[in-house]
């Protein structure tokens, strides 16, 4: 399971279980609010109806409490209709009762049609508290089978003086309430559940913005095991930048140990070559052998030891470009160099009877190194001449376009096999020369490849139309230009 979904699952397993506590914590608490209001509201009601009848006691009176106006204002209120409308619980009728018990807890009035008048209720707690001089209240069931009908009695003590003659209790069923809870609750689960809802989307794009540099990462990573190239992540978390950024030092790290060690394997392959020629030349010197053989012996040696110079010197230019980049920036005029190279290998042309074709551009300029580029030019030429068969003609043709400057040199030697194109630039590869069937270093490709990349640019060969090879390097043409 991936770190996004286990984080948005957490995320919200937690809201869930943590949003419906709080809900079930509220609905529990509903209930009890609900009455204690309620309750709170039947004393100010049995206090204020037991001073209206209090009031009516005539001074010095001795008896049970008057209520001929209670009952005449019960009697009255019984035949009004309304309509009341509370949140969600539609009230249309009265429901409240009263009673008044005199001294001796007897029933004197019963707003319920009378129904209970001249019972005892002195065993009742609301009515035995309050005449004892305490706060009386009881909730008692209707029907002892429903708990749903329950009724809270809240008693008030009618004063003649210092005495009580009696007490008046306000009786309220609490239906009323639990309609008021339900309608409570029902908004309640909706809320939650609207809320759940909002809170499980927050948390996917929290937990989208939260794992996305992880992702990337991941991305990053994945692609250097299948080795394509890759960028590591930018962004996100300092601890994700720093884990980028290990990442790319450890790569860096392993590569260059990889290069290290190929490097110094095809290093030591080629070096073992020219190294034998030369001991066993050597070895055969010797034994004295005729004058002809020593000429000839030496030779090879003198011949090996050149090529290890060249081997040794290319490879030493083409670390240096590897290592330190570019040396002395400047404008460079890709044409004149072109010319100058032209000049330089006219001997070794003209022993081969070869002739050099200029066309294109007479100026092309670039920004970069010239040295470097002079040597590549110089290298791709010299392969030119090395493959070109004995009096033909080697092309070499300067363009301008869009800003790249293409230089183009084009023989009419054997071109480049179809297994060989995809390594003829590789360190140490290189091909048989036609007319003496030796190979060259292997470098010299490696470093025009090298010298393009440096200016913004590539190289590639090409089979020529009719024949031969094309060697093109392509370099980004100076700003001004």
């Amino acid at each position: 399971m991936s770190i996004r979904r286990r984080l948005l699952l957490a995320l919200a397993a937690l809201t869930a279980v943590g949003m419906w506590a709080l809900v079930a914590w509220l609905i529990d608490g509903l209930r009890p609010r609900y009455l204690e209001s309620m309750e709170e509201s039947m004393v100010d009601s049995a206090t204020i109806l037991a001073e209206t009848v209090a009031a009516q006691i005539p001074p010095g009176a001795d008896g049970p409490p008057p209520v001929g106006e209670l009952r005449s204002a019960f009697a009255a209120a019984a035949g009004r209709r309304f309509t009341a409308t509370i949140y969600g619980l539609v009230k249309e009728r009265i429901d409240l009762r009263v009673y008044v018990v005199d001294a001796r807890g007897m029933v004197v009035f019963d707003s319920d049609a009378g129904r209970d008048e001249g019972r005892d209720y002195s065993r009742w707690n609301d009515v035995a508290r309050t005449l004892a001089g305490s706060y009386g209240a009881r909730a008692t069931r209707v029907d002892p089978a429903d708990e749903t009908s329950s009724a809270l009695h809240v008693a008030a003590p009618i004063r003649a003086g210092d005495r009580i003659v009696g007490a008046l209790t306000v009786v309220k069923s609490v239906q009323s309430v639990a309609q008021l809870v339900a309608e409570a609750r029902r908004a309640l689960l909706t809320g939650a559940a609207v809320f759940t809802v909002a809170i499980g989307g927050a948390a996917l794009a929290l937990t989208v913005w939260a794992t996305r540099p992880i992702v990337a990462l991941t991305v990053y990573a994945e692609r250097l095991r299948r080795g394509e190239a890759a960028i590591p992540p930018r962004g996100g978390p300092s601890e994700v930048r720093a884990l980028a950024a290990a990442f790319e030092t450890m790569v860096a790290t392993i590569e260059g140990r990889r290069y290290a060690e190929r490097y110094l394997q095809q290093l030591i392959h080629e070096l073992k070559s020219p190294l034998s020629s030369i001991r066993g030349a050597a070895e055969l010197l010797a034994e004295d052998p005729p004058a002809a053989d020593r000429v000839r012996f030496l030779a090879t040696i003198s011949g090996e030891a050149l090529r290890l110079q060249a081997l040794i010197d290319l490879q030493l230019q083409l670390a240096a470009i590897e290592s330190r980049g570019l040396g002395a920036v400047g404008p460079v005029d890709v044409g004149a160099l072109v010319d100058e190279v032209l000049a330089a290998l006219a001997g070794a042309m003209a022993a081969k009877d070869l002739r050099g074709e200029r066309t294109g551009v007479a100026c092309a300029p670039v920004r970069g190194d010239a040295f470097l580029v002079r040597q590549a030019l110089a290298n791709l030429a010299q392969n030119a001449i090395d493959f070109a068969p004995r009096g033909s003609a080697i092309g070499i043709d300067v363009a301008r376009a869009e800003g790249v400057v293409t230089v183009a040199i084009a023989d009419r030697g054997p071109g480049v096999p179809a297994y060989a194109r995809d390594k003829v630039f590789d360190r140490f590869y290189s091909l048989p020369r036609p007319d003496t069937g030796r190979k060259s270093t292997g470098l010299g490709l490696t470093f025009v490849r090298e010298v393009a990349i440096l200016h913004l640019g590539s190289a590639d060969l090409t089979q020529r139309a009719g024949g031969g090879t094309v060697a093109i390097l392509r370099l980004a043409a100076s700003p001004r230009d």
